[in-house]
């Protein structure tokens, strides 16, 4: 993780755990992740998976965008692409890029996604009520919500519930880029 956006993360995880007075292992058991991996959080150490992040980030209430910020939330908030944070690298290459997002709930986060060939992104069930919308760019994408599966071709868009087990694969020989939207309550 980018040394700001380690700072951050910790910065952040601290704030919010205190403030909520909770211990490490309280907040550990309520994420479901390890005092170990909490601790090396809060001192911006190592490299936190998107799923850690996100758990961490839904037991706290707040939008994954909060842990990343490395500056105050001001009336205006501009994201340049220097400041957008890859927090997803798929074995052949594939990207997931945290845009944007607002702060506080109901949130919305902005992704950048590309997927190469044979690449899946398996996500866990969001916070109840959650739902993501995403736009198909170039490729084939296919969507798994639960036991569903749709085909997302270049041009469409699809809304569904982020609050179930998904993934979004690319089952083609071809790279997918899609633009996706998450919405918490």
């Amino acid at each position: 993780m980018a040394d700001k956006v380690g700072d951050a993360v910790a910065r952040s995880v601290r704030a919010l755990r205190g403030a909520r007075g909770w211990s490490l292992d309280q907040l550990a058991a309520r994420a479901g992740v390890s005092k170990g991996v909490l601790v090396a959080l809060e001192q911006a150490r190592g490299n936190p998976n998107l799923g850690t992040l996100i758990r961490v980030a839904e037991t706290l209430g707040v939008p994954l965008t909060r842990l990343v910020q490395v500056e105050e939330d001001p009336a205006i908030q501009l994201f340049p692409a220097a400041r957008h944070v890859v927090l997803w690298h798929g074995p052949s290459g594939g990207t997931g890029t945290l845009l944007a997002g607002s702060d506080p709930r109901p949130s919305v986060e902005l992704w950048r996604w590309e997927l190469r060939a044979g690449e899946r992104r398996d996500s866990e069930a969001h916070t109840s009520g959650t739902r993501e919308i995403i736009t198909v760019e170039s490729g084939l994408l296919c969507l798994l919500v639960g036991e569903e599966r749709t085909e997302v071709t270049e041009g469409d868009a699809v809304v569904f519930r982020g609050d179930r087990p998904h993934s979004y694969a690319n089952e083609s020989t071809e790279d997918v880029r899609f633009i996706l939207t998450v919405m918490d309550p």
